[in-house]
């Protein structure tokens, strides 16, 4: 079980920006359950969804897999997904596996938020 962190926020044009942060490890045994949350959040609630990844300390092959299959929902919809905060433990695999060029990873929450395209959805 991952305990994810869920809160909204809205860009000056009146849209919906979801923060997930997640806690612990990203992995096999959490990957799923992330996705789904995911998945959820696009569908349903967001036009943009940022992922703060401060709080996980581990992420393997199957936690990569869920963000880019969150990436790929985002993008189907015309939706903006946002990385931050990536813990240094987990900055590595993002750097050995080339994500890092994949993704829209910003260093703070902050940064991630402000940055929102205006002009989608």
């Amino acid at each position: 079980m991952i305990q994810i962190d869920q809160k909204a926020s809205t860009t000056q044009d009146g849209h919906t920006i979801i923060v997930l942060t997640p806690a612990g490890r990203l992995d096999i045994t959490t990957a799923w359950q992330f996705r789904l949350k995911l998945q959820e959040c696009i569908s349903k609630y967001s036009h943009h969804v940022v992922v703060n990844l401060g709080q996980v300390n581990f992420i393997d092959s199957s936690g990569l897999t869920s963000l880019v299959a969150g990436m790929r929902d985002a993008d189907k919809v015309q939706r903006s997904f946002r990385i931050c905060n990536v813990h240094p433990e987990a900055k590595l695999v993002f750097e050995v596996t080339m994500m890092d060029t994949v993704f829209e990873i910003f260093d703070t929450e902050e940064e991630a938020l402000e940055g929102v395209p205006r002009s989608l959805g």
